[in-house]
């Protein structure tokens, strides 16, 4: 079995992803993981929809795609042969212009709205910054309350759609966070190189 990454958006797979999905007879995957490699699909080859992996039998020869990386909330706990992908991770930093190894990873993703830990604020304060793997439910403003008394200079980036043609990055603050428009989106906290002198990035 192999497990390839799709990279978040169209146009991010690697090489080896590629070559494994021309040469694979079995792929299995969600509807927007299928969508993002469904050029490179071999005629012949089996494509099996997949809405819910946790107790499904997989064949040792069957290639299951993962949208973004599989090592980043996606499907790398199913074993065999791993190929990473571009992930939400990899382009958010890039278009922030920030090192990967200045942020700390939350991964909410099919969590719902679930609590976060207070340790964030702690993470803020040593210079970190936060990238949340949001689920739809989550709410921004839920962060910004538990953050209220973390400091000035704190910018929220939320981040739509990334690697789309719909992508949308926005700014804000603790008092005033952008609000998604889209149900796929991460959301990073923190102090961020600034372009203009006020945010990270132009709206």
């Amino acid at each position: 079995m192999k497990v390839v990454g799709t990279g978040c958006g169209p146009g991010l797979l690697t090489e080896e992803a590629i070559r494994a999905i021309s040469g694979a007879v079995l792929i299995m995957g969600s509807s927007r993981a299928l969508d993002l490699v469904s050029r490179f699909i071999p005629e012949g080859c089996e494509v099996r929809v997949i809405t819910d992996f946790s107790s499904l039998f997989i064949p040792d020869h069957a290639v299951v795609l993962s949208t973004g990386d599989p090592q980043l909330a996606g499907l790398g706990f199913l074993g065999g042969e791993i190929i990473p992908g571009i992930s939400s991770l990899q382009l958010a930093a890039s278009r922030l212009h920030i090192p990967i190894d200045t942020v700390t990873i939350i991964d909410l993703h099919g969590k719902g709205n679930a609590p976060l830990s207070a340790d964030i604020a702690s993470e803020l304060r040593c210079g970190k910054r936060i990238f949340i793997l949001a689920d739809p439910a989550f709410r921004i403003r839920d962060l910004c309350t538990m953050l209220g008394g973390t400091g000035e200079g704190i910018t929220i980036v939320l981040c739509e759609n990334l690697g789309y043609p719909e992508e949308r990055i926005s700014v804000g603050t603790v008092a005033d966070p952008p609000v998604p428009q889209s149900r796929l989106f991460v959301v990073l906290v923190g102090r961020f190189p600034s372009k203009d002198g006020n945010s990270p990035v132009s709206d």
